[in-house]
């Protein structure tokens, strides 16, 4: 199980930051299982079509729930904006299931942060 975690500002272009930062991690969209962040980021018309594009299914979580996942890289920008220390890397952890790891840990670009988790048994 892969689980890509994404953090992004409101109205920002995603694809090409997002393709970007699975390329520097090694690894294509179709490496991914599963998009998750913010709940109210995955309502959005771009997160959900982001994920159709690319056949993930997506996952978002309330900014507590995303609080109470212990990350190697919290940030102030996310808690204040938010509510949470960390979305894209909570949320990779969140969505790849217990005892996940990152195979890339949060990286920002143009406005879109995102980080990538997998399961133990990957």
């Amino acid at each position: 199980m892969i689980a890509l975690g994404l953090g992004a500002r409101s109205g920002v272009a995603l694809t090409g930051p997002v393709l970007a930062a699975l390329a520097s991690a090694g690894l294509g969209a179709g490496d991914v299982d599963v998009l998750a962040t913010l709940d109210r980021r995955a309502a959005e018309e771009r997160v959900r079509a982001l994920a159709a594009a690319h056949g993930w299914r997506l996952a978002g979580y309330p900014a507590d729930v995303l609080a109470a996942q212990p990350v190697p890289n919290p940030g102030r920008v996310a808690e204040v904006a938010v509510g949470a220390p960390s979305v894209a890397e909570a949320a990779a952890l969140l969505a790849a299931g217990p005892g996940a790891v990152l195979l890339l840990p949060k990286t920002a670009r143009d406005g879109v942060t995102v980080a990538v988790a997998t399961s133990r048994d990957q």
